[in-house]
């Protein structure tokens, strides 16, 4: 058939261009809706400190303490390896990235935390702890918006707090700690890139849509751009999963947020107890949890919400045998998280940062050659033992990013695998090609 010549239709340019504009406020709604990946780094974990114990070494003393409980309890890459069942052929390199990792960036996230882990206090008092953590935040940042370079473990590549929630009791109290806590920010020298605020205990999507008015009256009253400040959702309640009506409510949250959440975070303990559950039997693993997860995890697929697990209450404090199976447990449940695809936790403990890196560092090195390679063959067409799909190949992309992202594996490691860029990755990924 020749070039210019034209195949055989039977129906009208109409008909297409008809469909075309009855579908075009559907076009435009999954455009608006599922943006796709924000193209930003997502930390691996957060970790919450109270209100009146952050200070300025916070985030060393973490780092120091996580290399103080590895040098006591796994000193070695052969003792770590025993411990987390991590195989041998990676132990030397997890052992060694684990120490470098606590040394220049022990936390990815911190939350300054003026819910729970704070509690009630007399206003005066928590009117200073707010205005605190925002010198606090401002000085780790240098005074102006950008995150701070990673170096010796003094700031955190995103940083923020978390408030009261929306509930009557406490709902003035919270509004008033983010209005200190913002105002102190900008008059310190503006809103810093790694601002993360997190929004506890919704039940509903009416109280997403406050928090949005909230935002937009201080950008509004400080002049900045609207929509400049985002928000975490908590999920730590059952009416955060299904409402009143027997309806879904993850979804509507997301849509209440109006662009600005940022991520999910599942509650354990919360959550767990709403549902009936025993404080034994309150942990990451339980059915419960699996099912508000699930449902959280379909709720954000596309949108650009990322989804953080929650955390173990178990310590890894006291004798060494204690403390292995603490780490155990964590590096158990850091790796189930991982495998289902739930990238982000928590952790509670300065010796829950070894544990935390180690299984994030091992999932994503073990599995480097086979996704380079299956990567690489999908992008020269290659075929191989596995048919990949342009979906599964912004997965594999993804699971680099997010490896070299949190020191898993080096940016010069993927491209001799891969021959791949950064940008190409990126672009492979779905992703803006600007990264944060």
């Amino acid at each position: 058939m020749g070039q210019h010549e034209t195949v055989a239709t039977s129906l009208a340019d109409t008909v297409r261009e008809g469909i075309g504009a009855a579908l075009a406020e559907v076009d435009a709604d999954l455009a608006r809706r599922y943006p796709g990946d924000p193209g930003t780094r997502q930390p691996v974990h957060t970790v919450y400190v109270p209100g009146d114990v952050f200070a300025a070494d916070t985030l060393r003393s973490w780092g120091d303490q996580a290399l103080a409980a590895l040098d006591e309890h796994a000193p070695d890459a052969a003792a770590l390896a025993a411990v987390l069942d991590i195989p041998d052929a990676l132990a030397a390199d997890v052992h060694d990235r684990v120490r470098a990792k606590l040394t220049r960036e022990p936390i990815e996230d911190l939350r300054i935390d003026f819910e729970d882990g704070y509690g009630p206090r007399p206003d005066v008092e928590e009117d200073a702890a707010a205005a605190r953590a925002a010198a606090l935040v401002a000085a780790a940042y240098g005074g102006g918006t950008s995150r701070p370079e990673a170096g010796g473990g003094t700031a955190a590549p995103y940083m923020g707090i978390r408030m009261k929630c929306m509930e009557a009791a406490v709902r003035d109290r919270g509004i008033r700690t983010l209005d200190i806590f913002l105002t102190g920010l900008m008059e310190a020298g503006g809103l810093p890139d790694g601002l993360v605020l997190t929004l506890p205990k919704v039940t509903y999507a009416e109280q997403v849509t406050a928090m949005v008015r909230l935002l937009e009256a201080f950008e509004k009253a400080r002049g900045l751009e609207s929509g400049r400040i985002g928000f975490e959702i908590q999920i730590e309640t059952t009416q955060s999963i299904l409402g009143a009506d027997g309806r879904a409510t993850v979804a509507r949250m997301i849509e209440a947020a109006e662009g600005r959440a940022t991520s999910l975070h599942y509650g354990t303990f919360d959550y767990s107890a709403s549902c009936g559950v025993s404080a034994a039997h309150q942990s990451l693993d339980h059915p419960a949890a699996d099912h508000a997860k699930a449902v959280m995890q379909v709720a954000a697929a596309g949108t650009g919400v990322r989804l953080s697990d929650g955390s173990t209450n178990v310590l890894p404090v006291g004798p060494t045998k204690q403390v292995h199976d603490a780490w155990r447990l964590h590096h158990g449940l850091v790796r189930r998280s991982l495998a289902r695809a739930y990238y982000q936790g928590w952790d509670m403990h300065p010796a829950h940062l070894p544990t935390r890196y180690a299984a994030v560092y091992a999932f994503y090195r073990e599995g480097l050659e086979q996704a380079a390679a299956r990567l690489t063959a999908y992008v020269a067409k290659a075929g191989g033992d596995v048919m990949d799909e342009p979906a599964t190949a912004k997965a594999l992309s993804g699971y680099l990013l997010r490896g070299l992202d949190c020191g898993a594996v080096d940016t010069t490691e993927v491209a001799h695998l891969t021959g791949l860029t950064r940008t190409d990755l990126d672009a492979l990924a779905g992703r803006p090609t600007k990264t944060g």
